[in-house]
């Protein structure tokens, strides 16, 4: 049922959303949907960064070692669930400004659906090429964001007009959050606990 959903929100999304909103599956469903696509990133991460190495413009490859690589992983994966279900709280609270009134399973659904292109392109990890992945997840991002403008009407029972101001608000809230979570990283690594690289010279 997963990868049927999947395949509607690539082809028909509209329609696909509807059929998700009258399914109104269970919060479980939606857990599992969220923690299966995320291994996607994490894993092509992992085997970027310890196996093939990341190439970034003319330099030479660079490598995590793989304690260092398992690790990142590791914390990836996590923060990818955790930044899903911060975007499903982000919706259910917003909810009630406009006149809507969602579970959290619904409010889950909607992110966890509208998450999974970003989730997905992680697979173009195992070709770590900088513009290369940077393109493709600025192409990802963009079709999230389609499926969140086309997803909120029809998910929160909202006309469309209102949807489009709420879909809105989430994106601009989301953005605030990633920025937030990279100034984190940015912090860790500036006191010392950044991962450990290696130089992989031809």
């Amino acid at each position: 049922m997963i990868l049927n959903h999947i395949w509607g929100l690539y082809t028909h999304p509209k329609e696909e959303w509807q059929v998700i909103e009258k399914r109104h599956e269970s919060l479980l469903y939606s857990l599992v949907h969220i923690c299966t696509i995320a291994l996607i990133p994490a894993i092509c991460g992992y085997f970027a960064a310890a196996h093939i190495g990341w190439t970034i413009g003319v330099g030479d490859p660079i490598k995590l070692t793989n304690i260092n690589a398992i690790v990142m992983a590791t914390i990836f994966y996590l923060t990818l669930i955790v930044g899903v279900a911060a975007l499903a709280y982000l919706i259910h609270w917003m909810a009630r400004t406009f006149d809507s009134s969602p579970d959290f399973t619904q409010s889950l659904e909607l992110a966890a659906y509208t998450a999974t292109p970003l989730l997905m392109v992680g697979i173009v990890a195992l070709y770590p090429v900088l513009w290369f992945v940077v393109l493709a997840c600025i192409a990802a991002m963009s079709y999230s964001v389609y499926l969140l403008y086309s997803g909120v009407p029809i998910m929160m029972n909202i006309p469309e007009e209102e949807g489009f101001i709420y879909a809105s608000s989430v994106v601009t809230c989301g953005l605030v959050l990633l920025v937030g979570l990279l100034a984190a990283m940015i912090i860790l690594f500036g006191v010392g606990l950044g991962p450990e690289f290696l130089h992989i010279f031809n």
